[in-house]
């Protein structure tokens, strides 16, 4: 074969210049991602839960398979149903305390607060259960900016909080899954969508205090205006106001040669609790996490024509964009360089189509027409072959067979 020059692919650009890079870093050393400590309090507001959880929630809870790669051909991958039954069950139970959902719900947690998931993967040595997955808190991982590849050198090391030698441990780039979300080429790390309302859920928070106290009389909002009395009078009516009128219900009762004035600060209206402010910064809240304002409770221009788009609007922006990067990683981090298994993929049954009654018709027309076969569709469904599920039947064990 004709050598082609270059043929090598080494690199000649730097990874993250130091000119450019806004966290920089000794060369050769670790860097971390200077996430506020913040980050973890305002993920537990009302407003930023429910934007995280309307997108974690939906995508924990999608059924999901384990399937041969586009280009492989099933029946020539060697043990390929026993492979697919070991992944799932490896998948299904992750190690000895998580289920699928409870592991990768602390994996899209942190991937939306701070854009930086991330999950320990181990090989077991089982062929019924090859590897062991842990969620590891992302904001404790450290990444070395000038790894060049090399799979024996470390790629990622966690920050343990330990003197010495312990203080950090080296993870090599096949040993740790790094859910970036919104990569940038002048920073090792993604940014979370959390990350993005930072300063909106701090306006946010600041508004409804004020607005809180504004509404239990805790701020003041007007002055009393004695006109021509003297120093003595003045400060006797402050002490018999605190004594004798303030919080006790009694009808305060004055008699003096002036009627006294009332100055107003504000104008005693909804409006000095700047709910417009507020319906603004929600919905700046909602754009940071790509979510339509109705799902924060904003309904005021939603009626039941427009909601089904903008439920269908919340889903395509906000939910299948991270469900597919976390399909990507599972597929091209877990099965495809710590398994080796480069045949496989993990994809979300419910990214194919949100209504099952469309999905179905549009699989019915294409087996009409003769593009598909049976045995594409129901792998398309996540079913095992028509064989296997009839031989489960009759068995009595299901539909999956262990070859």
């Amino acid at each position: 074969m004709e050598t082609i020059q270059g043929e090598s692919g080494a690199r000649k650009t730097a990874m993250l210049p130091s000119i450019l890079s806004p966290y920089g870093g000794r060369t050769g050393q670790t860097v971390m991602k200077p996430t506020p400590a913040n980050l973890r309090r305002f993920a537990e507001t009302p407003v930023a839960r429910r934007a995280i959880n309307v997108v974690k929630d939906k995508i924990a809870c999608m059924d999901w398979q384990v399937r041969v790669r586009r280009g492989y051909n099933g029946t020539k991958v060697p043990y390929a149903a026993a492979k697919l039954a070991a992944l799932r069950l490896a998948l299904e139970e992750p190690n000895q305390a998580d289920s699928f959902r409870t592991l990768f719900e602390q994996v899209l947690e942190d991937t939306l607060v701070g854009g930086f998931g991330a999950v320990e993967m181990e090989l077991t040595g089982d062929r019924s259960r090859p590897f062991r997955l842990w969620a590891v808190d992302g904001a404790t991982i450290r990444i070395d900016e000038t790894w060049d590849g090399d799979p024996a050198k470390p790629r990622y090391g966690q920050a343990t909080g330990k003197p010495g030698k312990d203080a950090l441990v080296p993870l090599l780039d096949d040993e740790l899954m790094y859910v970036r979300l919104n990569p940038r080429s002048h920073t090792a790390f993604g940014l979370g969508r959390l990350e993005v309302a930072f300063e909106t859920v701090n306006q946010f928070l600041s508004a409804g205090r004020y607005a809180g106290r504004l509404a239990s009389n805790s701020v003041v909002q007007y002055a009393l205006w004695l006109n021509e009395t003297t120093p003595e009078q003045h400060e006797r009516l402050i002490h018999w106001w605190q004594d004798e009128i303030e919080g006790t219900g009694k009808v305060p009762i004055l008699s003096c040669e002036q009627k006294p004035e009332v100055l107003r600060f504000a104008g005693g209206t909804d409006a000095d609790l700047h709910l417009q402010w507020q319906e603004f910064l929600l919905r700046m809240i909602a754009n940071a996490f790509e979510l339509p304002p109705m799902f924060l409770g904003l309904e005021l221009d939603v009626n039941k024509a427009s909601a089904g788009e903008l439920a269908d609007e919340a889903f395509q922006s906000a939910v299948v964009p991270v469900a597919k990067l976390l399909a990507e990683h599972i597929t091209r981090d877990l099965f495809a360089k710590r398994l080796g298994w480069r045949e496989f993929e993990f994809v979300f049954n419910d990214l194919e189509a949100r209504d099952p009654m469309e999905e179905l018709s549009v699989q019915t027309q294409l087996l009409q027409a003769g593009v598909l076969t049976v045995a594409e569709v129901r792998a398309m469904r996540g079913l095992p072959p028509m064989t296997e599920a009839m031989h489960g039947a009759g068995e009595g064990t299901g539909s999956e067979v262990t070859p």
